[in-house]
């Protein structure tokens, strides 16, 4: 496996042509240094213009340090299993380090860092991974969306939902920070909208969902506890008259899934927990880049990219990063505390009844937050539970890769749809 970093002047090159870096190093002044062993390639920035020349260790200059053996899997065409993880964190965990840059650069450029790395790399194989739009224009999707007013913790929340498809209801949960477009190809699949009433909402002071108006929501830090978190699909259940129906969430809505069927059985029939876990380890004040008045949205949007599988289609990985680009900044940060330090049923897993709430427990071999691992414990501490690993996806299976998704599912599907007669 290539370990070598290109030579300065060509890198410096590729990376002043490319647009996506040119956008993402705007207003920078300073440059980029990375130093595998003892080769160094880089660029200087001057408000914005890349030139040649490998910056020394200083003001305005990101620098990543590791040796070679570290790099190869980083400038592979794809890259192995959580090699990105080196890069995205570089804190000498695994391998890489930042030398003396400055936190708070780094969060800033962090993707103008993402995308150089990327550029180092060898072309990769042409992409083959179907991409799901097609058909004659103008046309419809399926869904049709509307507002219903619900209570929570004593007012009134105006809750945005999307819906198509007939037959078992299903209540489908987005991840932090985002919102309910990354179910839009389960829409799409008539395999599933044949038996399947799919409705997807976004959460409060997320998407189309506004924040209630009797609050004075400004003047505090918004921060996502499980208690308000649980209410919210038992409140739309309530609304929308629906019989017992499945629970599906990703990451915040995978763990709140398990919440759910330890908390609520006799409200849902089955749980669908994607990215699930019974605890997220982490740090959420680590995490500096996600609400501050001087980091800009690109920058956790970079990092959700991130946590897709290298074999995603790329007009999909673009797509998740733009829905979290486009979100309110303070949602992701008050997410995480739910995620990261409010859901932790280590020591109550054990009472979830799947005689009561069936539970289906899938995890992405990509993704480096909601492990395999993480996904495993869970299901061996949950007795009559399943559980799914699906290869070529990440954090994001619903969005990032949904046709290797739907075949996951369907299985899933099926055990729910039969033990529903």
């Amino acid at each position: 496996m290539n370990s070598r970093l290109p030579d300065p002047e060509e890198f410096a090159a590729v990376c002043a042509a490319d647009g996506e870096l040119r956008l993402a190093v705007r207003h920078w002044t300073g440059g980029l240094r990375l130093e595998a062993g003892r080769r160094c390639t880089g660029f200087t920035v001057a408000d914005g213009q890349i030139t040649a020349g490998v910056p020394e260790p200083g003001e305005g200059v990101v620098t990543i340090t590791g040796p070679e053996e570290v790099w190869a899997p980083l400038l592979a065409p794809v890259q192995p299993r959580f090699a990105q993880v080196s890069v995205l964190t570089a804190s000498g965990e695994a391998g890489l380090q930042r030398g003396l840059t400055d936190p708070l650069l780094w969060w800033q450029y962090l993707p103008a860092v993402k995308r150089a790395v990327e550029l180092l790399r060898a072309p990769g194989p042409a992409e083959e991974a179907a991409i799901l739009e097609t058909g004659p224009v103008p046309r419809h999707d399926s869904p049709v969306g509307r507002y219903v007013h619900v209570e929570l913790d004593g007012s009134d929340h105006r809750v945005y939902y999307e819906e198509a498809g007939a037959g078992i209801p299903v209540l489908l949960q987005h991840t932090a920070g985002a919102n309910s477009l990354q179910y839009r190809h389960l829409f799409e699949a008539p395999e599933i909208t044949r038996r399947f009433r799919l409705i997807a909402y976004d959460l409060p002071y997320h998407g189309k969902s506004v924040p209630p108006v009797q609050q004075r929501w400004w003047e505090r830090e918004y921060r996502l506890e499980g208690g308000f978190l649980r209410q919210v699909p038992r409140a739309l259940a309530r609304a929308l008259n629906l019989d017992r129906p499945v629970f599906m969430g990703c990451s915040v809505g995978g763990l709140l899934a398990l919440d759910l069927a330890l908390c609520h059985p006799e409200e849902f029939r089955a749980v669908v927990s994607l990215e699930g876990a019974l605890h997220i380890p982490g740090d959420r004040e680590a995490f500096l880049g996600f609400w501050h008045p001087q980091v800009s949205n690109h920058a956790k949007a970079a990092l959700m990219e991130e946590l897709c599988s290298p074999t995603a289609p790329q007009p999909y990985v673009k797509e998740v990063s733009q829905v979290y680009a486009s979100g309110w900044p303070p949602s992701f940060w008050g997410d995480l505390y739910y995620y990261l330090a409010d859901f932790d049923i280590r020591d109550r897993a054990g009472e979830i009844d799947t005689d009561l709430t069936a539970v289906h427990i899938m995890n992405g071999e990509h993704d480096f937050s909601g492990t395999v691992t993480a996904g495993l414990d869970a299901h061996r501490a949950i007795a009559g539970s399943t559980h799914t690993v699906m290869e070529d996806v990440g954090h994001f299976p619903m969005q990032e890769n949904p046709e290797a998704f739907i075949r996951y599912l369907l299985p899933v599907l099926e055990l729910i749809e039969a033990r529903s007669h």
